[in-house]
């Protein structure tokens, strides 16, 4: 297998190697840290930077002494590489797939979602099927689409639907956690005013009714959240005081937990799930389990 793909029209040829290496450097901005993130030396990393510039006829970075920065060639590319990458990843899947005794398919799935009906009727359907699930995140359940992790994916809106198919399957409310010695945890239900002036464990664009409100947006003196890479801690820091969270009712409805109260919030929009597949993958199960996913139901509110 070649590390490399072909541009016809003009005649370059991209190493995917070095793309790999220009991602990690452009996303750290910063050589020394970009070669302990591939455990390369930075020499070495610098000189494959160099020979991908040469190869490209473009200068990719600006290199002084105030630090690194990428040019308008290198941001273009740093939008264009991860999709290549993950193209290039999903096609090694397929082509490993294919070659298979039995045949896989692999789904991902958001937590508080439970896939079994659907699973149960599509195994109805191809007994001799490996049916796979792949639990996922915000931050990858698109990912997996791409470089071919998965097969489908259970989303969770908002997402970039860019080179995707997207079926909206069902809607549900969103709720609050709170801790549960909140002043505000022995209310039956809350409005977003009155989560003005709590501190948001998530994006705000997450939750733009509780935006448009938010004390500490107003003020500026809202603190920093650093990436949150689960329920569990998410929970986890609301249990300890750190702030609140909005997350869908099948979420609240799968993580209980005694020191975390869930409220409704009665002006909030709900929440939106879907089904997603990439629109070049070639399974042949995707139809089908197309057709069962609507056996994917939220919890009822209560």
């Amino acid at each position: 297998m070649t590390t490399g793909t072909t541009r016809e029209d003009t005649g370059v040829d991209v190493d995917l190697r070095k793309l790999r290496y220009f991602v990690a450097v452009a996303e750290e901005l910063h050589f020394g840290r970009a070669a302990e993130r591939l455990h390369i030396a930075q020499p070495a990393l610098s000189r494959q930077m160099r020979a991908l510039e040469d190869d490209l006829g473009v200068l990719l970075f600006c290199r002084d002494r105030r630090g690194t920065a990428l040019t308008a060639a290198g941001a273009r590319l740093l939008e264009e590489a991860p999709r290549l990458l993950a193209a290039c990843t999903a096609m090694v899947r397929a082509v490993t797939a294919a070659a298979a005794d039995t045949p896989k398919f692999t789904i991902g799935f958001m937590p508080g979602i439970t896939l079994t009906p659907a699973v149960r009727a599509l195994t109805s359907r191809h007994p001799g099927l490996d049916v796979r699930l792949l639990r996922t995140g915000w931050q990858d359940q698109v990912e997996v689409l791409h470089d071919g992790r998965a097969d489908v994916s259970i989303v969770r809106l908002p997402i970039d639907q860019h080179g995707l198919q997207v079926r909206r399957l069902f809607t549900e409310p969103r709720v609050v956690a709170l801790p549960a010695d909140h002043p505000l945890a022995a209310k039956s239900s809350l409005i977003v005013g009155d989560l003005a002036g709590e501190h948001l464990l998530q994006d705000p664009d997450a939750v733009p009714e509780w935006r448009d409100v938010a004390d500490e947006l107003r003020t500026g003196e809202r603190a920093e959240v650093r990436p949150i890479n689960s329920v569990e801690e998410k929970l986890e820091l609301v249990a300890a005081g750190a702030g609140i969270c909005v997350i869908p009712l099948s979420t609240a409805a799968f993580y209980t937990r005694h020191d975390v109260v869930t409220l409704p919030i009665e002006d909030i929009g709900v929440g939106h799930v879907c089904l997603a597949w990439s629109t070049t993958s070639s399974s042949p199960f995707i139809t089908d389990f197309a057709d069962v996913a609507h056996l994917l139901t939220p919890p009822a509110p209560g």
